[in-house]
């Protein structure tokens, strides 16, 4: 038996930290003195509280490690992975985040004060097989969106996310507030689908919208749209799937391959209005092409099939490549398209 001070230098847990963990039952003492109650711990114990350790060096929750202490070695893996993924992902949404504030704080130059503009194009397709199309898209001088419907009044629910964001077009926006302006637009939304949907919990809509502040871009997307970005002529996908699959491949479940044929590919775990959207900004770049796409497009055709035709031709040229190619591919489900290029603007 170890004494809680012998235990504490070998485990590296503080004392106090110990004592906290056995008033939450995460790590017991093997026995307490019954007259003096000091605390003696077994070396089998060394292992779990090693754990706990590096768990929480990780920065996870006690709740959770409890959870994660409570499974075998492969579960417990699986579970860390998951976690970290997460933790990853809301990292460099902070990040992006924190840079912004800091260059609207100090009021930074840009080093490129070149205007800027979007040249856009926007199309939405009912595909071969669905007998209605549920998906929305829309592209103006500031705002870009796609929304793809579910449910008996999916159509409506699309149609009506994508309609209360339309004012973001028209209206001059605050630089340093954009991303609280867009959280309080989609909050709107997610009350227009539901006035449109008579709150049916049977019917929704995803949505992922970026929009254009001159410089930057303020990404909102919750569900299974996409944005990739195009990039001196490298495809890079900027958004997260908010699918039961997604998050297999995250805990490493599945591949992406795998996912490809999985039953439940399409089974979102977020959908407007039942879920926290990820925000965040990006810079943009003269050059730039950025894809908006409802997940018609990436179910039938691959990445290096959707780089190809995206670098080909002019927005307009490159939405009807893409929604030509998924209908040619079979066209399964309904396919919505937004392109943007960042462009000088012209003098």
């Amino acid at each position: 038996m170890l004494t809680i001070g012998a235990f504490a230098r070998a485990s590296r847990l503080s004392p106090k930290a110990l004592r906290l963990y056995d008033e939450l039952e995460l790590l017991r003492p093997a026995r307490v003195d019954p007259h003096s109650g000091y605390r003696y711990y077994a070396v089998e114990q060394l292992e779990r509280a090693r754990l706990v350790a590096w768990l929480r060096r990780l920065g996870m929750p006690l709740a959770r490690i409890r959870e994660v202490c409570a499974l075998g070695p492969a579960d417990a893996a699986r579970e860390i992975r998951a976690y970290w993924s997460r933790v990853e992902s809301e990292t460099a949404q902070r990040r992006d985040l924190a840079a912004f504030l800091v260059d609207h704080l100090l009021d930074a130059p840009r080093k490129d004060t070149t205007m800027l503009q979007l040249r856009y194009c926007a199309h939405s397709d009912r595909g071969r097989v669905r007998t209605a199309n549920q998906d929305t898209a829309y592209a103006g001088a500031r705002l870009l969106a796609v929304a793809d419907g579910f449910g008996p009044a999916g159509a409506p629910a699309s149609s009506a996310a994508v309609r209360a964001l339309r004012f973001l077009d028209r209206e001059e926006l605050p630089a340093g507030d954009v991303l609280n302006v867009l959280e309080d637009a989609v909050r709107g939304a997610a009350e227009a689908v539901r006035d449109a949907t008579e709150g049916s919990g049977d019917n929704g809509t995803t949505l992922t919208a970026l929009l254009w502040t001159g410089s930057r871009l303020a990404l909102v997307h919750i569900g299974d749209s996409r944005v990739y970005l195009l990039r001196d002529r490298a495809l890079f996908r900027i958004t997260h799937d908010h699918t039961v699959v997604q998050s297999l491949i995250d805990e490493g479940r599945l591949t992406p391959e795998e996912a490809t044929a999985h039953p439940q590919r399409s089974l979102l775990l977020r959908a407007l209005g039942t879920g926290e959207p990820d925000l965040r900004l990006r810079d943009a770049e003269p050059g730039d092409r950025y894809l908006l796409c409802s997940d018609g497009l990436p179910a039938v055709l691959p990445d290096a099939g959707i780089r190809e035709l995206l670098a080909a031709g002019t927005p307009d040229e490159a939405v009807a490549a893409l929604v030509d190619a998924a209908n040619e591919a079979g066209g399964p489900d309904n396919v919505s398209c937004v392109v943007a290029d960042v462009v000088r603007t012209e003098a």
